[in-house]
């Protein structure tokens, strides 16, 4: 069922504070403008399939933006609106781009893999930096909430991809998402493993 109209609000909300944070970084109107297209279809997908508006999921897309705009200070509106534009978890969440009329974006978005591929570490390692920086901070966000995922072993799974893959990347790409990723690592196995 989807998020009613009152719910929807949050994702309203978090379209703000994302804009808000872009801002302060010093991008200007074309940046905003795209960020802010991207967010908001973004949003329609989620309203449409998320259960509440308190589901996970509903403001991913939004909190893989602040990942980046917070921690790493990203100042690309491409690389923002990739984070926000895919799901690694679930591709069939990611929103529809066409129309956008982005090439730069589109290739960003083209080369995140989504989490479990076969070639991940490989598709990672051969992606473009700002690509790159994307995909870490929308799987960070995934990763974030995996403890509430039912599934044990998918919790699994996604602590050992995070451990072999994506730890490994986030060391070679950023200080902070490295820093983060460690830290999710240690303490997910020691908390939700054990």
């Amino acid at each position: 069922m989807p998020v009613p109209p009152e719910g929807r609000e949050r994702g309203v909300a978090m379209g703000r504070r994302v804009l808000r944070h872009a801002r302060a970084l010093g991008l200007g109107s074309p940046d905003l403008a795209l960020i802010e297209r991207v967010h908001a279809r973004a949003l329609e997908v989620r309203a449409e399939r998320a259960d509440d508006d308190h589901d996970p999921p509903f403001l991913h897309h939004g909190r893989s933006a602040l990942v980046l705009l917070i921690d790493v200070r990203e100042r690309d509106s491409r690389v923002l609106s990739a984070a926000m534009g895919v799901d690694s978890e679930d591709p069939s969440w990611a929103p529809d781009l066409t129309g956008i009329g982005d090439e730069r974006l589109e290739r960003l978005i083209a080369q995140i893999p989504a989490s479990g591929v076969e070639d991940l570490a490989e598709r990672l390692w051969s992606a473009e930096p700002e690509a790159c920086r994307a995909a870490l901070a929308e799987r960070l966000d995934h990763l974030r909430h995996a403890h509430l995922w039912a599934d044990h072993e998918a919790r699994r799974r996604a602590h050992e991809e995070a451990v072999a893959v994506y730890a490994p990347m986030a060391e070679r790409t950023h200080p902070q998402l490295a820093h983060r990723y460690a830290w999710w690592c240690r303490m997910f196995g020691a908390r939700h493993l054990s």
